[in-house]
């Protein structure tokens, strides 16, 4: 089975804690550490972030949505910037990552007046964005503040706005051994597709559909349309959970 970890490195919605300072470390040699894990698949990371935003970017298709400010939450170094680009045009690429080497690489990286990237929630637009994207992020912020996390998110999107949560699925056994091989990822609690979604409910958010993807790594590719039988079903390395933030403020 074919596994990915992600391209963000967002471990806590702190911007000065320990977990940001070993991040910070990674800044430069991120894909390096990554590739220690992904190798077993037989793919690069931007295989995957290529699958994982082309499919956001379908769903939110078919529900009419025009994305004209997007947010990469936990946006490490920008790597998925310019497929933000790509599949949403947008006006406006936020990324947000508290590794302050992280988000200096970004905008080195990824320069340009269409991309923000910022390492302080204060500078982060309020009620503006309508789609936050976050990729294995949760796994690295202690459980204890993951509601926090996810609060900032929803002060971040309009209403109506849309969360696109990916996380690394636990369920599958590739998922956990890529994991084992990547130094950042070793001390991860990971979060279950159900977990996530009660996760998301208790936050405020509309939870609309869960899919799975990524099931076969390359050398078995002649399978991966098979895939498109079973997303739906909690069986790849990788899971979505779409959110929407309520039109109406609907928390308790």
């Amino acid at each position: 089975m074919s596994t990915v970890e992600d391209i963000s490195t967002i471990p806590s919605v702190g911007s000065n804690d320990s977990a940001s300072v070993e991040f910070n470390d990674y800044a430069n040699d991120y894909e390096v550490a990554l590739h220690q894990g992904l190798q077993v698949t037989g793919e690069q990371p931007q295989y995957f972030a290529r699958g994982r935003v082309e499919w956001t970017a379908k769903l939110l298709r078919r529900q009419s949505v025009k994305v004209d400010s997007v947010l990469d939450f936990g946006c490490g170094v920008g790597i998925a910037a310019p497929l933000f680009h790509e599949f949403f045009q947008p006006h406006t690429v936020w990324g947000f990552d508290p590794s302050r080497s992280s988000i200096e690489r970004a905008k080195r990286d990824e320069p340009g007046p269409a991309n923000r990237f910022v390492a302080s929630r204060e500078q982060l637009p309020a009620g503006e964005c309508d789609l936050v994207y976050t990729n294995g992020v949760f796994h690295h912020i202690p459980p204890g503040e993951r509601a926090t996390a996810l609060a900032m998110i929803w002060q971040v999107l309009r209403p109506g706005g849309w969360l696109a949560f990916w996380e690394n699925n636990p369920w599958n056994p590739g998922t956990r051994l890529v994991m084992s091989r990547i130094p950042f990822d070793r001390d991860a609690v990971t979060i279950t597709p159900y977990g996530a979604k009660t996760l998301l409910r208790s936050a405020g958010f509309n939870t609309i559909r869960t899919d799975a993807w990524f099931l076969f790594p390359h050398a078995l590719r002649a399978l991966r349309p098979l895939e498109w039988w079973v997303h739906r079903l909690p069986l790849g390395a990788q899971y979505l959970v779409l959110a929407q933030k309520p039109l109406i403020n609907e928390r308790q």
